[in-house]
């Protein structure tokens, strides 16, 4: 294993004491802690889950070894209660936390907690989070390490603007088009992309509230609009004796209202030489605050080549999936090596030399596939896809109720292909056998995707989804509405008891008279991808 010492602070010093992980408690729900809990079985360690109300038979309960109620439905007051963690891990002689993605997972006074309880934080340092958490902050700070940003004024001693006036002598200087962004938020929210001096004020003030209200902190700064950017995040790993790695590249650029829907690795336009470039900034960056365990640098990649850095997540990425399938790794198994102690796994020229082959993800949500609004409900019927080289990460079941007070994601759909075609044709035949009813998804928008020419081209950008809007819908023509009658016919029996017929020439459990009518609705299903 190489050792690399950092520049900025010297070689780090091991005086963190280290002890074998037995029990972890994972501080999320739904396909995330599905996920982390089967890392953690199959290195024999215990699991405990936590629940609100709603997610009393979440498969993540069912999942663990043991499972504690935190409280009701909301998650201001369940899943995001420090003091709710941290005594279902002293009730259950947890002696770790793994927080997933979202809810606390990158709050650095919950990481601070749970150092002060003596549970081991399977992530980054407390500080790492704080440093790069507050957009302004990681932007000197990366800037300060040579990785690159996106041109652009943190305001005033790099704290935000106050005013719209101060702020829009600063966009004129940068030039329009400008971006609006919130320093403590994410996810689109807080965010404004404005054309022209005359939308500046209202833009900004609506920013502002925005951003107070999602995040509690209206501290805006501004940014130069990139146009039509691709949207490259480069996966880092880090451990305690100084070692800092990357694995390549995700392409995330298929994103609906500045939320990722597709990601891909590698990107279908980023090179060796430019993967070498880009890792290097990625691991400048988080060498700059002593980074250890997971996390993830997000670039703006230009037409012209030039990158820029956005963020940093301090934290396992949703997507993190597809990164494992090319590297063939388990990156939470890494997460746990590294929070006991052991150096990363693997140095970069190993890792450079097991890249392979093609990764597609597509995330299903229970939502609106046109205007991407949630569909709560109750999942009436639910077939997943399988075989070879098909991951589907899930967190529900049939029969489960998709409740409305959290992310409605079914599940990730992930598959691995030697190259770029015959990973997208094998999600497109994934996607094909994937069904869900009861509930409205994306699939049908997924499915449009994947047959897009943009798309297998590798010829899209941030802006793919709005361009393609009316392509990508699902059409609702007789012939679909047709089906979908059907379908619900057949459910409703179902729901009633009736049996199936299993005799007189049934056709998969099909009447004869209906098979027919069955072939047609699979036809009608082919034209509507």
């Amino acid at each position: 294993m190489q050792r690399v010492a950092s520049p900025v602070y010297g070689p780090p010093q091991m005086s963190k004491a280290f002890r074998p992980i037995r029990r972890v408690l994972v501080a999320n729900r739904g396909e995330i802690a599905v996920r982390v809990m089967r890392t953690c079985n199959e290195r024999g360690l215990e699991t405990v889950a936590v629940y609100s109300d709603v997610d009393r038979l979440a498969p993540h309960v069912l999942q663990a070894d043991l499972a504690v109620a935190i409280g009701p439905a909301p998650a201001a007051e369940s899943y995001l209660v420090i003091d709710k963690i941290i005594e279902a891990c002293k009730a259950t002689g947890a002696d770790a936390v793994h927080p997933g993605y979202g809810f606390l997972s990158e709050n650095e006074d919950f990481a601070d907690a749970c150092t002060a309880a003596g549970i081991t934080f399977i992530g980054p340092s407390a500080d790492a989070m704080r440093k790069m958490g507050s957009k302004t902050e990681a932007r000197k700070t990366v800037t300060a390490a040579g990785t690159p940003v996106v041109p652009g004024d943190n305001g005033p001693g790099g704290d935000g603007f106050p005013t719209s006036e101060e702020a829009l002598i600063s966009a004129k200087k940068i030039g329009f088009p400008v971006l609006i962004k919130a320093a403590a938020g994410g996810g689109g929210k807080g965010m404004r992309l404005v054309a022209a001096e005359s939308e500046f004020t209202a833009a900004f003030d609506g920013a502002r509230r925005e951003a107070t209200s999602a995040f509690g902190d209206g501290t805006v700064y501004l940014e130069k609009a990139i146009p039509r950017p691709r949207h490259i995040e480069i996966q880092v790993f880090g451990d305690h004796h100084g070692n800092l790695v990357y694995l390549g590249e995700r392409d995330c650029s298929i994103q609906r209202r500045h939320q990722k829907v597709i990601e891909e690795a590698p990107s279908p336009v980023v090179s060796a030489e430019l993967r070498a470039k880009m890792g290097a900034a990625a691991v400048a960056a988080a060498r700059a605050v002593q980074y250890v365990g997971a996390g993830t640098c997000e670039f703006l990649l230009g037409a012209d080549g030039g990158f820029y850095f956005l963020e940093m997540n301090t934290r396992l990425q949703v997507e993190h999936p597809v990164t494992e399938m090319i590297y063939g790794v388990d990156l939470v198994s890494w997460q746990l090596d590294v929070a006991e102690g052991k150096p990363v796994p693997l140095t970069q020229q190993e890792l450079d030399a097991r890249r392979r082959g093609h990764a597609v993800e597509c995330r299903v949500y229970a939502e609106d596939p046109v205007k991407f609004l949630p569909s709560p409900g109750r999942i009436t019927h639910l077939r997943v896809p399988d075989g070879p080289y098909v991951r589907n990460d899930s967190g529900c079941y049939e029969g489960a109720e998709i409740p409305v007070h959290y992310d409605p994601m079914i599940s990730k759909l992930v598959v691995w292909g030697e190259d770029r075609p015959r990973a997208i044709a094998r999600m497109r035949r994934a996607l094909d056998e994937y069904q869900v009813r009861g509930i409205e998804t994306n699939l049908a928008f997924h499915r449009r995707c994947l047959r897009h020419p943009a798309f297998i081209a590798g010829d899209y950008d941030t802006g793919f989804i709005g361009r393609n809007a009316a392509e990508l819908a699902p059409r609702a023509d007789d012939q679909e509405l047709v089906a979908a009658m059907i379908a619900a016919a057949l459910d409703s029996q179902a729901s009633q008891g009736v049996p199936k017929p299993t005799a007189n020439g049934t056709s998969n459990g099909i009447p004869a008279a209906a098979a027919p009518m069955s072939n047609e609705i699979s036809g009608w299903r082919r034209q509507l991808r």
